[in-house]
């Protein structure tokens, strides 16, 4: 059976029980617990949620866009029915707009309309954020040399979280930073994520992480171990309880499903060949099984 379920639904649980609820920016109160982390081991289970169905295409193709197409351009997920970024996508004039919460002259905070204006060439994306960065710093290709070269460095780091780029990004990147090492010819990566919605982000980025593993290992000729990962503000925001409930429902009356088998087209030997058409050809899920969709709200 699916460990992955078995550590995620205990998370929820504990939020449930014992978290603490919050205001914070997106005017929608949110259960957090201040931390908490989790193990993965790859190499006997690849983690997807089987008590609700995740969209596997959809994931890899987001991971793709940040790590091996490096954009921020929200239209080339569009292009292919991807609409993870839709609500965070600036307008023709390079525009975002949202309601969030904002402290008034007075202190008093007020759910409003607020407008943020960026650079002209930000059109249509999420600023200077994810694939931007990893594109800036050329993150993707020093991580891969490393892994080939110096497998041994104890320095390999990807950090999407960046200063001076952080006020012309829509939103600083919620995971934002990776550790890689490798050790008996197996590679490891431990993975922060300083701010988890737990019902719609978590399972994403897990599952988007673990592909991402296996893909840098199956081109460095390693194989997958272990994928640590360590949160700050694990969160549900109260407009998900309910269905967060539904799937804790679910577990407690069936259990988790067996977990699934990546597979990865054999014939790739560079990350940079890893299809990312909207067919997403090289990457597929062997006897995937799962207990239908539930709908969580998006706070923004």
């Amino acid at each position: 059976m699916g460990n992955w379920d078995d550590s995620y639904i205990g998370l929820c649980k504990k939020i449930l029980s014992c978290g603490t609820r919050v205001s914070n920016r997106t005017g929608v109160d949110s259960v957090k617990l201040p931390a908490y982390h989790l193990e993965f081991d790859l190499s006997r289970e690849f983690p997807i949620l089987t008590t609700k169905q995740l969209f596997i295409r959809q994931a890899v193709l987001e991971m793709l866009w940040i790590y091996k197409v490096q954009s921020n351009d929200v239209r080339w997920l569009q292009e292919r029915n991807v609409h993870i970024w839709d609500e965070w996508e600036t307008d023709d004039d390079a525009v975002w707009r949202a309601r969030q919460l904002v402290k008034g002259a007075d202190g008093k905070s007020e759910y409003k309309q607020i407008e943020k204006q960026f650079p002209e060439e930000f059109a249509h994306t999420i600023g200077t954020a994810y694939g931007w960065i990893v594109r800036r710093y050329g993150l993707i290709d020093r991580l891969l040399d490393k892994l080939k070269n110096d497998p041994e460095d104890r320095r390999m780091v990807m950090s999407l979280w960046q200063d001076e780029y952080l006020p012309t990004a829509v939103l600083p990147s919620c995971v934002w930073s990776s550790e890689w090492d490798v050790t008996d010819g197996t590679l490891n990566a431990w993975v922060h994520q300083r701010s988890c919605d737990v019902p719609l982000g978590l399972p994403f980025n897990v599952t988007q992480y673990s592909v991402l593993l296996c893909m840098l290992s199956q081109v460095t000729g390693l194989k997958p171990g272990t994928l640590n990962w360590s949160i700050k503000d694990a969160h549900i925001y109260v407009n998900q309880i309910e269905p967060i409930k539904e799937q804790i429902a679910r577990y407690d009356e069936k259990g988790s499903l067996p977990a699934p088998k990546l597979w990865l087209n054999p014939e790739v030997k560079d990350f940079y060949d890893f299809d990312d058409s909207a067919e997403c050809r090289d990457v597929k899920l062997i006897g995937y099984e799962h207990m239908g969709k539930i709908a969580f709200p998006i706070a923004q």
